[in-house]
């Protein structure tokens, strides 16, 4: 018997998702959080040195800013893909070829410490505004059974301490579930919030996630009167094509009618 036929054929490495390629690796993926972040501190620190009028978390039954008073100020963050890259369950599912699933994620929030990447610019970023007397906050749709877990992850990632209850909330402090939005009028009840950032349009209003608004109504949505005026300007919106609502839309979605062309013969 030929001996080579006894050796295993070797096993194709599966690919890597394109969106995964860009956020995790690339230089163009890490300058444009670093890009986020330098806007992000820039602006909190000048808002820092005159008092705030009004926070920049709206309030839902009025529809307008939550007004700070005499609050402390504070900067709230999401945390995963905003202050955190989960690479490694994202690297399981890929090598699995295998969708997001809640059990794979729950193993991650419990047993990943250590292993999440700080993104870049962010401990600078979070120094900064600690220097400046601003408070930081996470607003994360992490479990608040895996509470302590969430602390040490943060803390190991070298972004400082995070206590829940306090400067760290959690999916399942309230009975809202997924959305934030119980939770930034609990913040804003609080604290004067002179920045917020995330990766999804729901860590700055829930009302974005409605599933059945399509991809190109949503935008408009965001895009438009009165929020128009946030993006740069108290919300800092981070790149994330890995994961999430902004993942979504059909052929016709993406590309509408009035778009359609092709070569001529």
């Amino acid at each position: 018997m030929n001996q080579r036929s006894l050796v295993p054929a070797p096993i194709a490495a599966p690919s890597v998702p394109m969106g995964q390629q860009w956020l995790y690796s690339s230089a163009e993926g890490a300058i444009a959080v670093q890009q986020t972040y330098h806007a992000l501190t820039t602006y909190a620190l000048a808002k820092a040195k005159v008092r705030p009028v009004d926070s920049v978390i709206i309030d839902e039954a009025t529809g307008k800013p939550v007004a700070c008073g005499d609050k402390p100020l504070a900067a709230v963050f999401d945390a995963d893909e905003t202050l955190i890259w989960n690479i490694g369950p994202m690297r399981w599912f890929a090598l699995k070829g295998a969708q997001f699933d809640a059990k794979t994620w729950d193993d991650w929030e419990k047993t990943g410490t250590g292993k999440a990447v700080v993104m870049p610019g962010a401990v600078e970023a979070l120094a900064a505004l600690r220097a400046a007397g601003i408070t930081l906050i996470a607003n994360t749709n992490r479990d608040a059974a895996n509470a302590a877990n969430s602390e040490q992850t943060l803390s190991a990632a070298g972004l400082g301490d995070f206590k829940h209850g306090e400067t760290l909330f959690l999916m399942g402090d309230d009975a809202s579930g997924s959305s934030k939005d119980l939770r930034r009028a609990t913040i804003a009840a609080r604290w004067c919030v002179v920045a917020m950032a995330g990766d999804q349009l729901g860590d700055f209003r829930n009302g974005f996630n409605k599933p059945e608004l399509p991809p190109l109504q949503r935008r408009a949505m965001a895009m438009g009167a009165p929020y128009d005026g946030l993006w740069g300007n108290g919300w800092f919106l981070f790149a994330n094509p890995v994961y999430g609502p902004s993942i979504r839309g059909d052929f016709d979605d993406v590309y509408p009618p009035e778009t359609r062309w092709e070569p001529q013969p």
